[in-house]
């Protein structure tokens, strides 16, 4: 376990300064000059890090070796990462940094859909996706299905989910088997939340806190540069959190914030009705707010239990930034202003001023290089040759 996070530490060092010398990365990482001459020297052998010579040796004015710089191979593997949501799916192939080789995206409704039938439809998406960025089967070394769920890491179990029907589902393992790719299945929420950290809003931070509001309520959280997982590294479900007892028993998050509490409270039809089941159901009730009491207070309702939610995680936590991402931000001012102000009656003084709150409303493309920057973060901690939990490693056979 110390050299896979010794390993990844410096590779993760090396994609976000790089071209960086060894000695910076032991300065970085805190990590003695030895470890890391011993992981870079295996590293640039294994064809992963390249290294760079400033100076030249030649030039009598020069004294002693010409400086060595590291940098990572972005030619080194390629992987595929996949935002699967109820009514759509989006595909990423990236290098070994993680830039976006070819992006898909397909609008299709797969929730009524039992497993193999979702299967055959991510199988079509990834070969397409593969194809479009001049590659074969062969050339990509992980798959990572991002979706909203609960899993745990450790086994590919998925204890639940609003794609599938089927529970207790070991989804990674047939398609591993049908697309001859090791394939990583996990939670939505850790996907945006790594392409934050890689990418965008969390870049050089190592604690952040993301939740999206999609169609189930996730959370992710970065503690130390490294998600937080719970036992058998399970995923967190934000939607079940309990806010109160009611007459009616337990009133959990789901229950006020998630997106049929919103969309399906007041009565629906005409337009609103035709545009929940495709998902656009957002979009189009914040044409709605404005002349619609009870879908208003909905949202309102909705923004408040948000609020108080995002309070009570800084509770825990104090994260220096939270980051509110998810299609329920297309609800516009009136939903974030209200969400904005419940959290700030509900937080406590002691951390007034603690964590910056910030909403990003991101692409579904940008969901997917998260989900491929996780199966990258997996690589980034096997050993060559390792068979870890895929198929040999992070090495193909031809």
């Amino acid at each position: 376990m110390m050299r896979a996070i010794n390993r990844l530490s410096v590779l993760d060092t090396i994609r976000r300064r790089g071209p960086i010398a060894r000695i910076e990365i032991s300065e970085a990482t805190e990590l003695s000059t030895t470890t890391v001459s011993a992981i870079t020297a295996a590293l640039i052998e294994d064809g992963l890090v390249l290294p760079r010579h400033l100076g030249d040796i030649r030039t009598e004015a020069a004294r002693g070796r010409p400086r060595v710089m590291l940098e990572l191979n972005p030619d080194a593997l390629r992987v595929v990462g996949a935002k699967i949501a109820a009514d759509r799916m989006t595909f990423a192939v990236t290098d070994f940094c993680g830039a976006v080789l070819s992006r898909l995206a397909l609008p299709i409704r797969i929730d009524r859909q039992p497993a193999g039938v979702i299967a055959d439809l991510i199988e079509d998406g990834v070969r397409q996706c593969i194809a479009d960025a001049g590659l074969g089967l062969g050339d990509v070394h992980k798959l990572c299905l991002a979706l909203p769920c609960v899993i745990e890491y450790r086994t590919g179990n998925i204890r639940s989910s609003a794609i599938f029907h089927e529970p207790n589902l070991d989804f990674a393992a047939a398609m591993s088997v049908r697309l001859g790719i090791p394939t990583l299945v996990e939670s939505d929420a850790h996907a945006i939340t790594l392409a934050h950290h890689w990418f965008g809003l969390a870049r050089g931070l190592d604690d952040v806190v993301v939740v999206s509001l999609e169609r189930t309520l996730g959370l992710g959280v970065l503690n130390g540069g490294r998600l937080f997982r719970g036992a058998g590294g399970l995923s967190h479900n934000l939607g079940d959190l309990v806010l109160g007892l009611g007459p009616d028993g337990m009133r959990r998050l789901s229950d006020l914030a998630g997106a049929a509490a919103i969309l399906k409270g007041p009565p629906t039809k005409g337009r609103l009705a035709d545009a929940i089941s495709p998902g656009r159901g957002m979009n189009e009730t914040q044409t709605r707010l404005d002349r619609d009491d009870r879908l208003q207070s909905a949202a309102l309702h909705a923004a408040d239990a948000v609020g108080l939610t995002l309070a009570n995680v800084v509770t825990l936590f104090a994260p220096p930034r939270v980051i509110v991402v998810g299609s329920s931000l297309a609800l516009g001012r009136v939903f974030l202003d209200r969400l904005s102000a419940a959290y700030a009656k509900a937080v406590p003084p002691s951390l007034t001023g603690v964590t910056e709150l910030v909403f990003d409303m991101a692409e579904d493309a940008f969901w997917a290089q998260g989900a491929a920057a996780l199966a990258l973060h997996e690589i980034y901690e096997m050993p060559a040759g390792d068979p870890g939990r895929g198929e040999g490693g992070w090495k193909r056979s031809e």
